[in-house]
């Protein structure tokens, strides 16, 4: 045998390598999904038994009629979308111009600005504080205070600017012989250049937004007009393990057949994460470029 077939055989057998570890990595990847899925699809009786893997026993979609049948769920969902929307346009909008201003060598108080929101993320005030803040500014019951009080995130912001640090500066001196002022600059030279950034801190700000319950909880649970889908979600898991309470006594099997809060919960975290799994295919080619390129410098 030759050197050259020994080296072939042997990155043939390092390919074969690669790919069996990489079919590995996707299947334990998929695998919770896929059995999450599964449960949510399959009748409650059956899903007692446990047992599943990825292909529902006994297919059925009462779990999902059953979310979808509390009132609050079509408003929960508009709000949602909404404050996903607005609330990653303004946080991209914020982040991308205290970004751009303390890239600028001739900004005398970057330094300060930098380390100011550095501490930011070590030093909180506390939850205590935060909603005696949110009392005092008038935003409860307010759509306000799902945007707002998250507008700026310190580590979004040192992500787009070390990504803007990593553009030629020369390409902002030859717009500025060319009569653009930094607003100019700002909309037709940096924006379009950051988009692998701006991408990546999309998908952050979007799935923070989406997933958020919390602060609905905390200072819009009454406004039942403004609450979200995830906190209608919860108010539905909490009502099936009620219903399951007061059902005790009774015969089980009629209770699980009717409804299962462990199926009702798989149904539940699949409404959650669909939607941002339809969204991610259309950021992924910008989110590697994004994280890697924009962290070159601190």
């Amino acid at each position: 045998m030759t050197i050259r077939q020994m080296l072939s055989a042997r990155w043939s057998l390092f390919d074969i390598v690669v790919y069996v570890v990489l079919a590995f990595v996707t299947v334990i990847t998929l695998y919770p999904f896929l059995n999450v899925l599964a449960i949510s699809l399959n009748d409650s009786t059956d899903s007692v038994r446990g047992g599943l893997t990825i292909f529902p026993r006994q297919f059925t979609l009462n779990n999902y009629e059953t979310i979808f049948a509390f009132s609050g769920l079509i408003t929960g969902l508009k709000i949602s979308v909404l404050r996903t929307v607005v609330g990653t346009l303004l946080g991209l909008i914020a982040a991308s111009m205290l970004a751009f201003t303390i890239s600028r060598v001739e900004f005398q108080a970057r330094r300060f600005v930098s380390t100011f929101l550095a501490m930011t993320m070590y030093v909180s005030g506390g939850l205590i504080p935060f909603y005696i803040l949110i009392r005092d500014l008038n935003m409860m019951g307010t759509f306000a205070v799902y945007v707002l009080p998250g507008l700026v995130s310190a580590f979004n912001v040192f992500i787009i600017r070390s990504f803007i640090d990593g553009i030629p500066f020369a390409l902002q001196e030859s717009a500025k012989l060319d009569g653009a002022n930094d607003w100019t600059i700002y909309w037709r030279v940096i924006l379009p250049l950051t988009k692998p950034a701006l991408a990546t801190i999309a998908l952050f700000l979007a799935v923070g937004q989406w997933n958020a319950w919390f602060d609905t909880y905390l200072y819009n649970g009454m406004a039942h007009h403004l609450t979200t889908l995830q906190f209608e979600l919860m108010k539905v898991l909490q009502s099936t393990q009620l219903n399951v309470d007061q059902f005790r006594g009774q015969n089980m099997n009629e209770v699980m057949r009717r409804i299962s809060p462990e199926s009702v919960r798989m149904a539940i975290t699949i409404v959650v994460t669909v939607p941002i799994l339809v969204v991610y295919p259309f950021l992924q080619r910008y989110f590697v470029q994004g994280m890697t390129l924009g962290a070159v410098k601190a």
